[in-house]
């Protein structure tokens, strides 16, 4: 690819990215020949139907992606675990050679990766950045730590001496990575470096809206020196693509919608192919009476609309003290109404735009709704055609009845309901009142009240002092939802072991010398019962495990 992806040119009836702060007439171009080199790696058929996805900026096309079908998807299964064999062979230290050269090209090649972030997906560019930061991040601590994860463990053996036991991980052959449009960097790329560290091959679906950005992380993998056919990408929608690849791997990786997830996880089940499913989230964040307002407002900030909303692990609903409910409302929307809203490939923007019609829809339902139930609007719910088809102003309500499906539903917007709590307790029981559990977040000025909080809150992370990035940051630790927010986990040794079986090997020291388990057999029925027992007393006393 050029070393620009996009380039400034004034209105010559291409994909246009408006730029409200300058010339209206300046847009951003993405010329054919900027992108035929990445669609080439779709594994379709010639002449295949194509999808022709549209920039949120602005609504115009951006390029027409090769459509596969269920055939290219077990062709390209076959060519992945033909592959899977050779990489598996491949030692450890020349697989994580790999993820240390990508951490190194994503950052230098970011400009690149960072425009088409926000063509496809319309987000501002600091959230963009994000997931720059996040690949890197990822490739380097499985650079460093996959070998550590992997390692042979050796546990105690039934005999102490004569029995030796070591649990092995191997991995399970070839992974199928269904990933959304929200995240088009970090759900494709960084679901597929663990499993591929790990000696998987990887299947990966994309979203069609954002397949560019998934396609350029291939070719960016390959030039770090991944193997052909190691990782193999094909498009097309949920229902027959992503199903496909369902039907083809040996474990499913998923991303998106509790809906979904039910029905990936039920067809994964009757093949027996375990799953890992990050899902919905209505995630609550708590503030404590003891707070700086000001402080906590600002990460609020950050914590709802970072993403213009479309996280999945950003926040939706807010509950307060009612000691501090007042000025940390006024704090709020203060800072929210100053949140600079546009298009525009640079960091001139702090929220973007919705992702598509579809978004913007649930967003107006939802804000109407909860409008009409008599929830008040404290700043935003404004469609701002102004800017783009699919800009919304961050929009902060109070006074959300529990019959307005804002309160329980995800949105996944930027919209935030703020409700008044009396107690700790209160709050606890608010936060947990849903069947979603996948993020949250607590605030308060005494941390081992925060810590002992987070302890009680149903939900696979819980940030205190912050909205998401400690937990997500923290990539040495798990990183996942329960109960409708899905199963299984990104990040730390539980990620890498997703996609990997264990195996256990007991050797039977000295029992060609006369040793071994047969000897105690040959005792007799009734004295070999008697003589164990006695070692098992013997070894609990010497608190042997």
């Amino acid at each position: 690819m050029p070393a620009r992806t996009l380039t400034r040119m004034a209105h010559d009836g291409h994909t246009e990215l408006h730029d409200p702060e300058t010339d209206p007439l300046a847009t951003y171009v993405l010329e054919p020949e900027d992108v035929r080199s990445l669609l080439t790696r779709v594994v379709a058929q010639p002449g295949a139907a194509t999808h022709t996805s549209h920039a949120p900026f602005t609504g115009g096309p951006i390029a027409a992606v090769p459509l596969s079908t269920p055939d290219d998807v077990a062709r390209a299964a076959r060519t992945a675990r033909a592959a899977q064999r050779l990489w598996a062979a491949t030692p450890l230290r020349t697989r994580t050679a790999v993820l240390s050269r990508l951490h190194d090209l994503v950052l230098e090649r970011q400009s690149d990766v960072l425009d088409l972030i926000q063509l496809e997906s319309g987000k501002a560019r600091v959230s963009a950045f994000e997931e720059v930061c996040d690949i890197a991040m990822v490739a380097r601590h499985y650079a460093v730590r996959a070998g550590r994860y992997l390692r042979p463990r050796h546990v105690p053996g039934l005999i102490p001496g004569l029995t030796t036991t070591r649990v092995l991980r191997h991995p399970v052959g070839v992974v199928g990575i269904v990933a959304p449009w929200n995240f088009p960097l970090t759900l494709t790329l960084g679901d597929v470096l663990p499993a591929l560290v790990a000696g998987n091959a990887v299947l990966l679906r994309p979203d069609p809206q954002t397949a560019l950005t998934a396609l350029w992380a291939a070719e960016l993998l390959e030039e770090a020196g991944l193997p052909d056919g190691v990782l193999q990408v094909v498009v097309g929608d949920g229902p027959t693509v992503g199903a496909a690849v369902v039907e083809h791997v040996d474990h499913v990786s998923f991303t998106g919608s509790t809906a979904t997830g039910r029905v990936v996880a039920a067809r994964a089940g009757e093949r027996l192919v375990p799953t890992t499913l990050e899902l919905g989230g209505k995630n609550p964040m708590y503030v404590a009476e003891d707070v700086d307002v000001e402080v906590v407002a600002e990460g609020a900030v950050r914590a709802c609309f970072v993403g213009t909303g479309q996280v999945c692990v950003s926040i939706e609903r807010l509950y307060v003290r009612e000691e501090v409910f007042d000025a940390f409302a006024d704090a709020f929307a203060r800072r929210t109404r100053a949140l600079r809203i546009g298009a525009g490939l640079d960091h001139r923007a702090d929220v973007g735009s919705l992702a598509s019609a579809a978004q913007l829809a649930t967003v107006v339902e939802h804000v109407e709704d909860a409008i009409g139930h008599g929830a008040t609007v404290l700043t935003g719910a404004v469609h701002r055609t102004d800017l783009g088809p699919y800009f919304y102003e961050p929009t902060i309500l109070v006074d959300v009845p529990p019959e307005a499906r804002l309160h329980r539903e995800e949105t996944f917007g930027p919209v935030v309901a703020l409700y008044p709590v009396a107690s700790d307790d209160e709050a606890v029981a608010a936060m947990n009142d849903s069947d979603l559990g996948l993020n949250a977040s607590i605030w308060t000025a005494d941390t081992r009240r925060g810590a002992a909080l987070a302890r009680r809150v149903r939900a696979g992370t819980v940030n205190v002092n912050e909205g998401y990035v400690a937990t997500w940051g923290s990539l040495g630790a798990p990183q996942g939802g329960v109960g409708a927010s899905g199963h299984g986990h990104r990040h730390g040794r539980e990620g890498l072991w997703e996609t990997t079986r264990v195996q256990t090997v007991a050797v039977q020291h000295g029992v060609h010398a006369g040793l071994g388990l047969h000897r105690l057999f040959d005792l007799g029925t009734e004295t070999w019962p008697q003589v164990y027992g006695a070692a098992l007393r013997a070894m609990k006393a010497a608190r042997l495990p």
